[in-house]
């Protein structure tokens, strides 16, 4: 990633002004056309259609810096469920095994040296969903710091919950550990977690395609796992496939669902009700189908999987138009999900499953800004608004997989220019 030359800069003494032929605000469902957009080195000034008043932009200034008629500005993508402890570009079972067997020092060296590259992919923001040695919350640590580098925006729940015994070890601590539910929060809490991650459930049995484990959460635990994270004015996000599991977790009053795979319409109903949003992470599932050589699935395997994808394509779209929010997540770090690089894949399988291409920006930008209560404001294109966008002459309107073509990235008072082809060595 290397500056551009040609954007014009903000500066203290003088506002940034472009007109661009496309404005997607991040939550709007019609695109702006021939939209103005004003900013300084760390804000957005301005947005709209008119022109901008005269003493914002400067007396004696009638034309914008640039006009890019053929150009759509948007904001910058954020990934609502990432594990950077992992590197998931990494295919060779041995090697992702040795990968995690590394000490906490070396595996946040590692997840530090992969944010720069990730950003350089237009992903301004990522919700870690947690692992067992600290590494998110470290990331999450650096971002609130002064020495911040060039890196996108992350928080973490640290440590996620679940049973002793039951799925997520690998990733979580046991409610065991502790005398109580709430003592298990509050310990998260003090260890720095930005959110609340629970796992309910576990996962697919990918040979059968469906979920053959009973929940490993009663909804009462739940809830009340749900009412200490509110108490400490935390969110929770919960991993849960199977209709029981998700059941629970609506009951739980959770703040979002995460996987959701068999999720019944019935449950998107209450689910929109409730303002529980939802993120589907085809991409663990896709790559399991992608890869089916390497991880030794026969044909029939690979058609029970596919029947997964396509069930949970089918609740993608009746979510949409239910009016259920739907917020993208890659669950980058998984089987051959890069970071970066997987956010972008997943946008293109919801492209694929038929979710609109205004939908599926709108759910990797305004969506989850408005609903997950970052510290920051991004993710819209709107006054007050930190600078952290995407100028691109490929129209992600006539497909996801323009976000991979050549684009500037807006990032705090810098401009950056991101080619198709990137390294992913280590992602």
């Amino acid at each position: 990633m290397h500056k551009a030359q040609l954007i014009p800069l903000a500066a203290d003494h003088r506002r940034a002004w472009l007109r661009v032929g496309t404005l997607l605000d991040g939550l709007s469902t019609k695109p702006m056309r021939n939209a103005h957009v004003v900013y300084d080195s760390g804000h957005i000034l301005y947005a709209g259609k008119e022109p901008p008043p005269r003493d914002l932009v400067g007396e004696g200034r009638q034309e914008p810096d640039l006009d890019l008629p053929n150009y759509t500005l948007l904001p910058g993508l954020i990934d609502a469920h990432t594990h950077f402890f992992l590197e998931g570009g990494e295919l060779g079972h041995e090697k992702r095994a040795a990968h995690v067997r590394q000490t906490r020092e070396e595996l946040i060296r590692l997840a530090t040296s992969r944010l720069e590259k990730v950003l350089s992919l237009g992903v301004i923001a990522a919700r870690d969903a947690g692992d067992k040695d600290g590494v998110g919350l470290a990331l999450s640590k650096l971002c609130k710091s002064a020495e911040r580098p060039l890196m996108p925006y992350v928080d973490s729940p640290g440590a996620a919950i679940h049973h002793r015994g039951r799925y997520g070890s690998f990733m979580g601590q046991p409610i065991e550990e502790y005398e109580s539910l709430s003592a298990c929060v509050e310990a998260r809490v003090k260890a720095g977690a930005d959110r609340i991650k629970l796992i309910p459930t576990g996962i697919i049995d990918f040979k059968k395609g469906a979920v053959t484990s009973e929940p490993q959460m009663s909804e009462r635990e739940i809830c009340e796992l749900v009412g200490a994270a509110k108490s400490f004015g935390k969110q929770t996000l919960a991993h849960a496939s199977g209709d029981t599991g998700i059941e629970r977790a609506i009951e739980g009053g959770v703040d979002t669902i995460e996987h959701g795979f068999f999720v019944r319409s019935d449950q998107l109903a209450r689910m929109r009700d409730r303002q529980i949003a939802w993120v589907p992470t085809f991409s663990p599932v896709e790559k399991q189908v992608e890869h089916a050589v390497q991880m030794g699935w026969d044909a029939q395997i690979v058609q029970n999987l596919r029947g997964v994808l396509d069930q949970h394509a089918e609740s993608l779209v009746r979510a949409s138009d239910m009016g259920v929010q739907v917020l993208a997540g890659s669950d980058s770090g998984s089987y051959g999900v890069a970071h970066g690089a997987g956010l972008l894949h997943e946008l293109e399988l919801m492209e694929r499953a038929g979710l609109s291409p205004l939908a599926i920006v709108n759910s990797a930008t305004g969506a989850s800004s408005q609903r997950l209560a970052f510290r920051e404001n991004f993710g819209q294109i709107k006054p007050g608004y930190l600078c952290r966008f995407l100028l691109t002459g490929h129209s992600p309107l006539e497909g996801a997989a323009n976000l991979r073509k050549n684009r500037f990235l807006f990032f705090d008072g810098a401009v950056f220019e991101a080619e198709e082809d990137f390294d992913s060595a280590g992602l």
